[in-house]
């Protein structure tokens, strides 16, 4: 049980530090609510189901691209803004990070859960139906931040982060499939063995 209290702690260290002076604090609270929200539900449903390890510190890693997107907003990461002039792009890409994790840790959630719950009967489905939840996850994502935004007035291009960019949400849809299926390609075989270890 200790290695799960640790990324408890750090979980809840890493969005104090993300709270500590942020850019605006309601951008840092659109930025960082997923992830408080997904660690209230893994937190109430672990007795009942409980992840491999690979998956619970997959999740931390996501949560910790939100604490960073949340505190200096996603077109404003400082490391970013340095890759930004060094290599002469025209905008900072780290939200692109975030979408690709959007795409990326997402699958490794989805596929344990179609796996351990015996959702589908034919494996060979397995890749295509977790490659398309991520998908529709993403979707789903960009109608709430255009909502959110719509709402909220002057905090939408901080919470955006489109930074003038006319096909902004169409590439965070395609990172995140992007992010699902490197998972799929290069991840399968070990999620497999830490699934099997667990069961």
């Amino acid at each position: 049980m200790k290695k799960y209290y640790v990324l408890i702690v750090l979980f809840l260290a890493g969005l104090v530090i993300s709270a500590i002076n942020p850019h605006d604090y309601f951008t840092w609270f659109l930025e960082v609510f997923p992830a408080i929200v997904g660690f209230i539900v893994l937190t109430l449903t672990f007795k009942k189901f409980r992840f491999t390890m690979l998956t619970y510190c997959m999740i931390l890693l996501h949560c910790y691209i939100l604490f960073v997107g949340g505190h200096y907003t996603y077109a404003e990461v400082p490391l970013f803004d340095w890759i930004k002039e060094l290599f002469h792009q025209s905008r900072n890409n780290y939200d692109k990070v975030g979408h690709f994790a959007q795409g990326f840790i997402p699958a490794f959630i989805v596929r344990e859960l179609l796996i351990r719950k015996n959702i589908i009967a034919v494996r060979s489905w397995l890749s295509f139906l977790t490659i398309t939840v991520c998908v529709f996850i993403s979707v789903v994502y960009e109608f709430l931040e255009w909502a959110v935004a719509e709402l909220s007035g002057e905090s939408a291009d901080s919470f955006l982060g489109t930074q003038g960019f006319v096909w902004d949400t169409q590439s965070d849809m395609l990172f995140a499939t992007i992010g699902a299926s490197v998972m799929i390609t290069l991840f399968s075989r070990i999620q497999d063995k830490k699934i099997k270890d667990l069961v």
